[in-house]
């Protein structure tokens, strides 16, 4: 009977230590698996935490491979478009209206007249006056080479130094270009061919005479 009773102490004994190593071995396994449950779901809320402060909060961030958008911005009043744009300033000089009728005094051409007469001014020999009248050129017709010097009709005198500088061109001289004369030369030509009506242009000295006159060319 004693050793039945040792026996059944052994087995018991055996059975108990089996009991605790397996409760051990539970307890292990549940920190174990309770330790990895906590790993994971810190490591799952770290992770979270790095996603969200990688990208700034209002959606600003850029994903990796994204090209990212370029918005073009137009200062408010720097547009221009052809149509608004201001038109090239225009240099070409406008043409001169002609002249289809006798000119008024505001219209008459201020440096030429046209001569018609010389004559002699009594005690004074170093002047002559020019008979002209004023004028304007006038448009051309259709069968002439050029513009017509169209004169106010009237009669003026202007007294000319007998020194003054004179050229003259056809019919005075045979030459389309200007050629030096005496003022002499031009007395005779003008007394033998009165009222020609000559064009000439004009420059009056400082007492008031002409002291230069060059004949204009006209086809």
């Amino acid at each position: 009977m004693k050793v039945k009773v040792n026996r059944l102490r052994s087995v018991a004994v055996v059975l108990a230590g089996v009991a605790l190593t397996a409760a051990l071995t539970g307890c292990q396994g549940g920190d174990d698996d309770s330790g990895k449950g906590k790993g994971e779901g810190s490591g799952s809320g770290s992770g979270g935490s790095v996603g969200s402060s990688a990208t700034p909060s209002g959606g600003g961030g850029t994903a990796p491979g994204a090209s990212p958008s370029v918005s073009a911005s137009t200062p408010s009043g720097s547009k221009a478009s052809p149509s608004s744009a201001a038109p090239a300033a225009d240099t070409t000089p406008s043409a001169a209206p002609c002249a289809d009728g006798p000119p008024t005094v505001e219209e008459v051409d201020p440096d030429e007249i046209a001569l018609f007469r010389i004559e002699e001014i009594d005690g004074i020999t170093d002047k002559v006056n020019l008979v002209l009248q004023h004028g304007a050129w006038g448009c051309p017709g259709k069968d002439t080479d050029g513009a017509p010097f169209v004169v106010t009709g009237e009669d003026s005198r202007w007294a000319m130094d007998q020194g003054a500088y004179v050229t003259a061109v056809t019919p005075i001289v045979e030459s389309t270009e200007n050629q030096r004369i005496g003022v002499q030369e031009l007395i005779d030509w003008v007394d033998a061919h009165p009222d020609s009506g000559l064009v000439f242009r004009y420059t009056v000295g400082a007492d008031g005479a002409i002291h230069r006159l060059e004949q204009v060319f006209t086809p």
